[in-house]
């Protein structure tokens, strides 16, 4: 891609974030957003065809830097490994502002929804080794998921970040090791006692 072109998409996308930091998205305008970006509103058109297709870009480029950073360096690295945890926690504290912009934001839902299933993805790849049927691992991935995204969320929304990205990585990868191990008896356990009360009735 040409250096020009991606100059003027990086100014573009950096307008928004900024617009959004002191307005909700349905509010803005591409005007504005132009103005901000020290470009024309052809030019913003040229790259997008609307605002929405501009905030789907710049949350498509947040998430891809953020899964680049969860990618294992070698072979001997897996996802969710204390590095890999840690890298995509320095990419969110260096780029601190665009993603607490984007996770506050009222009109960008979308955006937490995508970190989430991010999440997912990488939890499924986890607890593929454990033996356990399909539900039971759905239920893990569904609570560790909205568990480390509600983390994500505490850290970078307070004024002064509580901890390192250091830190807050390994406590993170301890409790998804704690629960990875403790998941299959504890769901064991839930489906014993589900079977026990379908026996007796109710």
């Amino acid at each position: 891609m040409d250096r020009r072109i991606k100059k003027s998409q990086k100014a573009i996308m950096n307008a928004l974030i900024h617009l959004m930091a002191e307005k909700d998205f349905e509010h803005i305008t591409i005007n504005e957003i132009a103005e901000h970006a020290d470009v024309n509103r052809g030019t913003v058109y040229s790259h997008y065809t609307d605002k929405y297709d501009l905030l789907d870009k710049c949350i498509e480029a947040q998430l891809q830097q953020l899964i680049k950073s969860c990618l294992p360096m070698d072979e001997t690295e897996t996802n969710l490994s204390m590095d890999s945890l840690l890298r995509t926690f320095q990419q969110m504290e260096k780029d601190i502002f665009i993603y607490r912009t984007l996770l506050t934001n009222k009109g960008v839902p979308s955006f937490r929804n995508h970190l989430q299933e991010m999440m997912k993805k990488e939890i499924r790849e986890q607890i593929n080794e454990y033996s356990m049927d399909d539900t039971s691992k759905e239920i893990i991935v569904q609570f560790l998921s909205s568990a480390i995204v509600g983390v994500i969320e505490w850290w970078l929304m307070q004024q002064t970040v509580p901890c390192s990205a250091k830190k807050l990585s390994a406590m993170l990868r301890q409790l998804l090791r704690l629960h990875s191990e403790g998941a299959s008896l504890l769901l064991e356990g839930a489906s014993d006692e589900f079977a026990e009360d379908k026996g007796e009735g109710f």
